[in-house]
């Protein structure tokens, strides 16, 4: 199965085969690949409109996931009953929000948004941060896997989350 890629903006230059490998190494890591992925590359306008629809929030933000399952506990792999079903779900990246944040705190793009990416995933997974106890247990997730990637690929990476809390 595979990542469906997709770069709908045009206001920040992406470098797509090195997010596709990051996003590969990551589904490595939490054992995924049998499952399809869309990753879609969007701008502040259009993550801004979609998280305005589905979250009632009316700002950009740096990512906005739509699981195929959504009712799994945190951590456990959904079990398809038909080929057909073996997709996790979408991963909207507000690329520009990200640039703008990289630039802010002087951090690399990429790593960024393999990070934000990570995030994007544990939310397909199950993982949630509308409490206090969810928010510590995705950020333990996410150090794991980002730890393990820093591990595989020997490049340094951390959640972003450490700013955020729950429900953000």
């Amino acid at each position: 199965m595979g990542v469906v890629l997709r770069n709908l903006q045009r206001v920040v230059p992406l470098r797509r085969a090195r997010l596709r490998r990051d996003v590969d190494t990551l589904r490595h890591i939490l054992g995924i690949h049998k499952f399809d992925l869309g990753i879609i590359c969007v701008d502040n306008r259009r993550i801004q409109q979609i998280n305005s629809i589905y979250r009632k929030k009316n700002t950009p933000t740096d990512v906005l996931s739509f699981p195929f399952y959504e009712d799994l506990r945190p951590g456990k792999l959904p079990c398809p009953l038909h080929r057909d079903e073996l997709n996790l779900g979408d991963i909207f990246l507000g690329v520009e929000f990200v640039m703008k944040q990289c630039q802010e705190e002087s951090v690399d793009l990429h790593a960024a948004l393999t990070a934000v990416t990570a995030h994007g995933i544990c939310h397909l997974l199950g993982y949630r941060h509308e409490t206090e106890e969810e928010w510590t247990e995705m950020l333990q997730r996410e150090q794991y896997i980002l730890s393990e990637f820093s591990r595989l690929t020997g490049r340094h990476t951390e959640p972003l989350m450490k700013r955020c809390g729950p429900d953000t």
